[in-house]
């Protein structure tokens, strides 16, 4: 049974807005609330999308693990922050780009 576009919003605003109210009305939180109604909207209109198979059983483990010491050694090799370049760190003026660009 398939519901046309206004309905399903209409649904979803009446949720909120009764939740909202049974919260107390708190200022400024209306947005959270239609959020949570949406999230409950979709499980009440698909009720089984969260019976699908698990897809980690889809991926066993493997047959052969990294040893952790391989892992360690490994971890310095990634770039920091630090190493992503030499930027400065704000725009130069002119006199210094001319300056920059005359001694290279």
């Amino acid at each position: 049974m398939a519901k046309n576009k206004k309905q399903h919003d209409r649904e979803i605003s009446t949720r909120a807005r009764r939740m909202w109210q049974e919260a107390g009305s708190p200022k400024g939180r209306e947005s959270e609330y239609i959020e949570r109604a949406r999230e409950l909207q979709a499980i009440v209109e698909h009720p089984d999308a969260g019976l699908l198979p698990n897809p980690m059983l889809a991926h066993p483990t493997p047959v052969e693990l990294a040893e952790e010491a391989e892992l360690l050694e490994n971890l310095g090799e990634f770039p920091s922050r630090t190493d992503q370049g030499d930027r400065l760190p704000a725009p130069l003026t002119k006199a210094k780009a001319r300056k920059l660009l005359s001694d290279a």
